[in-house]
């Protein structure tokens, strides 16, 4: 997940994904111009190292890049495949049902990113991941540590932002 806080530690972080690894490219805050000439950047670094590229809700702009899938759009796109945050059972239930091919189940643990939001715990977070129906990733405080006791139980993968820096 990219996020403003990286700064240029963006790059040191994708530089540290493992292979089969991928990017959701989020930078909400930027003006259009800034986040479109910074995905293109990103775009590139992820075709280079092979890694699966996501683009936040902007259906264009992921075709524009040859993204694979776009994340959390406003309404289900067209052309491309999407994932959906899963934060409770009914919202993993409600991707289900729009069609979505992955869920990022969160806060699994607490996170600098939402300081605010109560930690789902491992139980909840494995429910709400079987709700969906679809690949679900563990999103929320996460490393390769915490991870591994959640490989077995569920879960396809992990993702972070700290994590990698």
């Amino acid at each position: 997940m990219t996020d403003e806080r990286l700064g240029k530690r963006l790059w040191m972080a994708i530089e540290h994904l493992p292979s089969g690894a991928g990017i959701v490219f989020r930078h909400y805050s930027l003006v259009p111009e800034a986040r479109e000439a910074l995905a293109r950047r990103i775009a590139e670094t992820a075709r280079r190292r092979g890694l699966t590229l996501a683009v936040a809700a902007d259906e264009d702009l992921a075709l524009q890049l040859g993204a694979d899938l776009v994340h959390n759009p406003a309404a289900p796109p067209s052309r491309l495949p999407f994932s959906r945050p899963a934060h409770s059972i009914e919202e993993a239930e409600m991707a289900r049902t729009e069609g979505a091919s992955l869920v990022f189940v969160s806060p699994v643990h607490p996170t600098r990113s939402h300081p605010d939001r109560a930690p789902l715990g491992l139980e909840l977070a494995l429910r709400i991941a079987k709700a969906a129906g679809v690949p679900a990733i563990a999103l929320g405080g996460m490393s390769a540590e915490s991870f591994a006791p959640m490989a077995s139980a569920g879960f396809y993968g992990w993702a972070g932002i700290d994590a990698w820096i």
